[in-house]
């Protein structure tokens, strides 16, 4: 008889292995059948709400890495918060405006913008960005993320553009919406303003130039013939605008000569300036820089004056503490020209060319000019020194060319207006991490007013209206709710469709009497579009909620979404749209580079997916700090492979064991269960709290750490590894093998529950084979474990962790006696123990050291007996003694113990009386 037939060996049809890639498509078309959205939803219904808002990506492209990491995050805590108890919808949205997309379709479709109907052009946008919201959803749903798929937002749609423009007259009502003529960002590539939140800062190698103006009119202070105010610019292109020069009126500005010319810089820089120059530079007289406003100088190209006049803005930290002053080309020199009555001047296109007022320039591209104006400067003698520059420039977030200052009639909302309200908001929001608010501070406290309008076609137009006789821009209640009608019935489109006089009150007129109406044809920046969605989403679908629980996304939203989002709330409504905002890190290689297409060292989340599974990925997610810039590699989501392998085969350990066990009828009482048994449930209620606080606080990697830790040593290393013995070999319906399953059952239930919102497809396939579990029923309508008071015995704590401390110093003991050949296997063993008096009384009152150490015999010495020589001394426990030999008597064929008293069982001679009585009761 081969007595290992009579062994409660495992049974299970959980597989073994993953095989994440195959099985995962069956599941997602499992909860496509279920339509597990609405099946959640509905078992939620009437909890307290939990809800996230989704910032939403822009549809135009495949998604990488950086979209599923931010997605999954989103759905863990989605997940989370639904088996917290929670009715926790996430509707997903979509960027689908802007500049973009328009790029896209002039790349990829070879369009032509210029050459097809507005029209016809915003239709090609239409449908590219419909086909990647298409594209991109799938993708999403392939990495296991729950949402409302049937039912996203897309700021294109209708109700959510006349929703959008319900904002912009609830803010102009309030005066904070102007026309007005000033510099700000512009892209000659993309032909549009930008926003700040669409600027990119990247090194760019600049002429830098030193340059005399002469001066015309000295106010009695500059008499010497030939003096020269010197100018220092690292973008020569700027100088045919420039109407004056900027001194401090507190720095001490000296006249130093130079051969026989007299030069004006700042003493604070003359050491350097000599040094550049290779210069002596004496100093012939000092002046404060107040002395010298309103000296006049001439421009040193163009017919023109240029007034010194006096600015904060002035540095010692690099030039000639001479400003160049042009206020069509920059805010500081507008600010300042304000202030002195100085036009606007800005002979630059929105090609980034020079109009007529450029003079010998005119048609020229700005950088085109750059070394003309310098060639120019040297024939005329007023190049002082010339030199190439490495600085960080401004550069355009799509087209990623460098930007241009450049003033236009620009739509703007007003900072100002609402900027106390916005500052007094961001402290009654949680900012995750906390450094967060600091940020988002400072940037709403120094921001300027938000230039909201665009130059390009592919948007929300700006409901503004001009009359034909006057020129007044009318904006009123009565039109803006003509237009959200419009808008709500027929999408934007039709206000390139209709004529002015349809979108106006019947009987409309200005108060001039006009009654002929022009429409802006600017549209509004995107950042205005997503920055609504808290009305166009939260406030317009009923299961969502206004202010969301909370807003996720890359840290460089602070200055993207987060700030257009609470500027747009405030604004309209006097409160930020959010409780909390969280956010996460960039992703970047192992050497903690940034991920690009010419390093190679990207890695395609949907690749992963396809390789691994998307549970790889998921577990990579939850494994990080994503709070800070999170590291990917192919070698890192293969360690993510092994962790999931120890998980999975933990949990299907667990389900081997159990599948003859009924929780209802074989379940044993707690004050029952042997202690070994009450530990691992202690370490269970720890675990669940742990896990729940890193789910409560977003700390994920807490989440992985515990469950992972979990499985591999207190799981697998100690309580499994040591009840393997009952659960094998005792009999089927024995108290400690139930015992056993009890606790195994009460484990595995409980983890498959803390790991849903993650190992989301995982936990989904093993939920079905759990004993008891409703037929039908899905994982993700259950609700997460709580830890049992009893469980958390203090004293049984204790007390195990003094016996695993000896266990720990045993199991040394027996590797070094293994590896010296004394044994072979554990159970070939005898473990003698030379104790403390303390620990020897402690040892002495534990009956199955042997099940524990997971040997055939343990035999504990009296305190203060000799020790033999050869014998291992414990590390971290004093006077611990152990000694190592082979175990008396035989080999059980069943259980594999050796016992003396194998062979007195006649009907079992190779059984150890334990394996002969469950034999014989078989």
């Amino acid at each position: 008889m081969d007595y290992r037939d009579t062994l409660n060996l495992p049974e299970t049809e959980f597989p073994m292995r993953g095989n994440l890639p195959q099985r995962e498509p069956g599941i997602l078309q499992k909860w496509e059948d279920l339509d597990i959205y609405e099946t959640v939803q509905k078992a939620r219904d009437g909890r307290p709400k939990f809800v996230l808002h989704d910032g939403p990506p822009y549809a135009n492209g495949d998604i990488h890495l950086g979209h599923a990491l931010n997605k999954v995050i989103k759905d863990i805590i989605v997940k989370y918060k639904t088996m917290a108890g929670f009715d926790a919808p996430y509707v997903p949205g979509w960027d689908t405006h802007g500049l973009p997309i328009e790029q896209q379709v002039i790349k990829k479709l070879g369009v032509n913008r210029h050459a097809v109907s507005v029209v016809e052009f915003r239709r090609m946008c239409k449908e590219y960005a419909k086909n990647y919201v298409s594209i991109q959803r799938e993708q999403f749903k392939r990495l296991g993320v729950r949402g409302d798929w049937k039912n996203p937002y897309l700021t294109l749609e209708k109700e959510y553009e006349a929703a959008q423009i319900g904002v912009f007259g609830k803010m102009a009502r309030k005066n904070y919406i102007y026309k007005g003529l000033k510099p700000v960002y512009w892209c000659p590539s993309c032909e549009t303003a930008l926003a700040e939140a669409e600027i990119e800062y990247a090194e760019k190698t600049s002429d830098a130039i030193f340059v005399k103006f002469p001066v015309k009119e000295g106010k009695g202070i500059l008499t010497d013939e030939n003096t020269f105010v010197i100018i220092w610019t690292t973008t020569p292109w700027t100088l045919p605008a420039n109407l004056a020069i900027t001194l401090h009126e507190e720095f001490t500005y000296v006249q130093v000569q130079v051969e026989n010319e007299h030069w004006i810089v700042a003493e604070g820089l003359l050491d350097s300036l000599r040094s550049t120059w290779n210069l002596e530079l004496p100093i012939e007289k000092r002046f404060v820089g107040k002395e010298l406003e309103g000296v006049i100088t001439k421009h040193p190209f163009i017919d023109r004056d240029s007034v010194l006049i006096l600015g904060d803005h002035v540095t010692l930290e690099a030039g000639t503490g001479c400003v160049h002053t042009a206020p069509g080309h920059g805010e500081e020199d507008f600010n300042v020209g304000k202030e002195y009555g100085l036009p606007v001047l800005c002979p630059v296109d929105h090609q980034g060319k020079f109009t007529a007022e450029g003079g010998a320039y005119a048609g020229m591209k700005v950088d085109k000019a750059n070394p003309v104006i310098i060639e120019d400067l040297k024939n005329l003698h007023a190049l002082v020194h010339e030199a190439k520059i490495k600085h960080s420039y401004a550069h355009c977030w799509r087209c990623k060319n460098p930007i241009i200052y450049r003033a236009t009639e620009q739509w703007f909302a007003s900072i100002d207006g609402f900027r106390k309200e916005a500052l007094t908001e961001i402290d009654h929001v949680q900012w995750i991490p906390a450094w967060g608010k600091d940020r988002i501070y400072n940037m709403v406290a120094d921001r300027g007013d938000w230039c909201i309008s665009r130059q390009r076609t592919w948007g929300v137009p700006i409901p503004i209206f001009y009359c034909e006789d006057c020129g007044k821009e009318i904006i009123t209640d009565e039109t803006i709710a003509k237009v959200q009608e419009i808008f709500r019935a027929e999408g934007s489109d039709a206000w390139f469709i209709r004529p002015a006089e349809e979108f106006l009150p019947e009987g409309f007129a200005c108060s001039c009497g006009g009654k002929s109406f022009r429409k802006e044809t600017d549209i509004m920046d995107v950042w205005f579009d997503s920055g609504t969605s808290h009305t166009g989403v939260l406030m317009e679908r009923e299961e969502l909620a206004w202010p969301a629980d909370l807003y996720l996304e890359g840290s460089d939203q602070h200055r993207g979404w987060f700030n257009s989002s609470l500027s747009t709330s405030v604004a309209a409504y006097g409160k930020a749209p959010y409780k909390a905002v969280l956010t996460h890190g960039f992703i970047v290689d192992e050497k903690g580079r940034k991920m690009s297409k010419s390093l190679g060292n990207g890695v395609d989340p949907l690749q992963v997916a396809k390789d691994m599974g998307a549970d790889i990925l998921r577990l990579w997610v939850c494994s990080t700090d994503y709070k800070n810039d999170v590291a990917a590699s192919p070698r890192i989501m293969k360690q993510m492979t092994e962790a999931y392998r120890k998980i999975r085969n933990t949990l299907r350990f667990l389900l081997s064991n159990l599948n003859d066990f009924d929780p209802v009828k074989d379940r044993v009482a707690y004050e029952e269960l042997p202690e070994i048994d009450r530990w691992a449930l202690l370490q269970l209620g720890k675990v669940i709290d742990r896990v729940l606080q890193g789910y409560e606080k977003y700390e994920f990697h807490w989440v992985y750490h515990t469950v992972h830790n979990f499985c591999a040593v207190e799981l697998s290393a100690i309580y499994l590894d040591v009840v393997k013995d009952r659960l094998y070999v005792e009999g089927k319906d024995s108290a400690l093998r139930r015992a056993s399953q009890t606790v195994l059952y009460d484990v595995l239930d409980a983890l498959v529950r803390l790991i849903a919102p993650v190992l989301t497809f995982t936990a989904d396939e093993i939920w079905p084979y759990i004993p008891a579990v409703a037929e039908g029923s899905n994982i993700q309508t259950e609700e997460m474990p709580k830890v049992n008071p009893r469980w958390m015995d203090e004293v049984l704590e204790k007390k195990w962790d003094t016996l695993l401390a000896v266990r720990s110093e045993a199991t040394k003991a027996l590797e070094k006696a293994r590896q010296d050949k004394l044994i072979n296997h554990s159970l070939t063993a005898r473990v003698e123990i030379y104790p403390n008096a303390e620990l020897e009384v402690f040892l002495k009152a534990i009956p199955n050291l042997a099940e524990i150490f997971i040997v055939s015999e343990v035999y504990v010495h009296q305190a203060g007996e000799g020790k033999p020589e050869g014998i291992t001394m414990a590390e971290s426990m004093e006077e611990l003694g152990i000694a190592v030999s082979s175990a008396a008597g035989e080999k059980c064929e069943r259980c594999w113990i050796y016992d003396t008293k194998v062979g007195q069982d006649q009907d079992h001679p190779n059984l150890c009386p334990r394996c002969a009585s469950v034999v014989s009761h078989l």
